[in-house]
């Protein structure tokens, strides 16, 4: 009798725990690459009280208690989603838009699984943790390895800007011809590939990260927000379920090429009709409609960029150009890229950052041939704002053999 009122009484609390378990997520499951990156639009609802915390891939699931749902089995875990990949944001009054970003490596993992053996699912799981002193939440999504093929949702793994010339930036006379560009790109599933070709002008405001995202990144409320740009050209492609494709850039002879100075070109991806990737708000109760998620992606897409005007060769023996930001620009904290002239010789080149005082903040070590450093998002935080830069070429031992003066950087907010 008491062995039967301990069951009785644990089905009793089981049922309490499934009612308290209020978040929920759409797609509850979906198809993945076992060869490869994949990338998923994720919404969960409603988010009341609670904070989302970290996610994690693992083969198992056991019961959380005394927290609410399912969460990962410690021995089964494959790994958690990076910082770098997190693009997580709130959305529409009580929502939530996560990007499921699966590293080749965790696909790797679950793979080799389901070889010896264990079962070809795995689990997603994003922990809830709750502001008012309850129980955590865990919510899971399954992960059906596949081939990759057409009924994985169409999302982008890998974008490649270039130019059809060796070099990484272009350094071009004014009045000089462009050269042509393309875009390398790696995807799963199968849709179409559309948007357009934009670039930065001389003097206009920088894309911010979150301007360079795909639009099936964001969250709907937020599409259309971006900030756009001189328009080049547009592209509406079909991608069949190979997994890659290279995407002809805009004409050249319609790239501005009289002004001096740094311009930034952008492939700007829209979000596109997919049913493998579709997020039904109305089932997690957080709007009234599917979202369309064709073409996400877990990364911005880096911006190609030339300079009408700047050429390696005026620089003078024992000096490195800075090419920009210019002298005392402002950028915004959360964007800021470093540019200068680089060259296949030397062993390496160190970027210098220093605040007002002369103390250094952050050295950069990069190879040979690159000419180009995005700075950390915390950069600000150690500054009042002002920074200086300069950029060094060492040789094998070290020891620098060319550099550029200092220049003086002004950091606002980013948007």
């Amino acid at each position: 009798m008491l062995k039967a009122s301990g069951i009785i009484v644990a089905l009793v609390l089981l049922g309490g725990a499934a009612r308290a378990q209020q978040i929920a997520v759409n797609p509850t499951g979906v198809n993945v690459n076992a060869h490869g990156a994949t990338t998923v639009f994720l919404t969960y609802g409603p988010i009341r009280n609670v904070v989302p915390a970290e996610a994690c891939w693992a083969g198992e699931l056991i019961p959380a208690n005394p927290d609410l749902g399912l969460k990962p089995d410690p021995s089964t875990i494959f790994g958690c989603l990076p910082a770098r990949y997190d693009h997580s944001t709130t959305s529409l009054a009580s929502g939530f838009t996560d990007i499921m970003s699966i590293p080749p490596s965790v696909a790797l993992r679950a793979y080799q699984a389901a070889v010896q053996g264990a079962d070809s699912r795995f689990f997603y799981v994003r922990r809830f943790a709750s502001t008012v002193g309850g129980p955590s939440q865990f919510v899971a999504v399954t992960c059906r390895l596949t081939g990759g093929g057409a009924r994985t949702p169409f999302s982008l793994t890998d974008v490649r800007l270039q130019f059809d010339v060796d070099s990484p930036v272009a350094f071009i006379q004014p009045g000089g011809p462009v050269p042509r560009i393309k875009a390398d790109i790696t995807y799963t599933g199968t849709g179409r590939l559309k948007g357009r070709w934009e670039i930065v002008m001389p003097g206009e405001e920088t894309p911010s990260e979150s301007d360079l995202l795909t639009e099936a990144t964001l969250p709907i409320e937020r599409r259309g927000s971006q900030k756009r740009f001189t328009q080049l050209g547009r592209f509406d492609e079909f991608l069949s379920p190979i997994g890659k494709y290279t995407l002809k850039g805009p004409d050249p002879s319609q790239m501005p090429n009289k002004i001096e100075g740094p311009y930034l070109i952008l492939l700007r991806v829209e979000a596109s009709d997919d049913k493998e990737g579709d997020s039904d708000l109305t089932d997690v109760g957080v709007g009234p409609s599917i979202v369309h998620s064709g073409a996400v992606a877990g990364f911005p897409i880096p911006p190609l960029r030339y300079f009408i005007g700047g050429n390696d060769s005026r620089t003078s023996a024992g000096l490195l150009t800075l090419l920009a930001p210019a002298e005392n620009e402002e950028w915004p904290a959360d964007a800021v890229e470093f540019n200068w002239t680089a060259s296949a010789s030397g062993a390496l080149y160190r970027l210098d950052i220093a605040d007002d005082g002369g103390a250094t903040i952050l050295s950069a070590l990069l190879p040979p041939g690159v000419g180009v450093y995005r700075a950390p998002t915390w950069l600000k935080e150690r500054t009042n704002g002002r920074v200086r830069w300069r950029v060094s070429e060492l040789e094998d031992s070290g020891k620098a053999v060319k550099e550029s003066g200092w220049r003086s950087l002004r950091l606002i907010p980013g948007r």
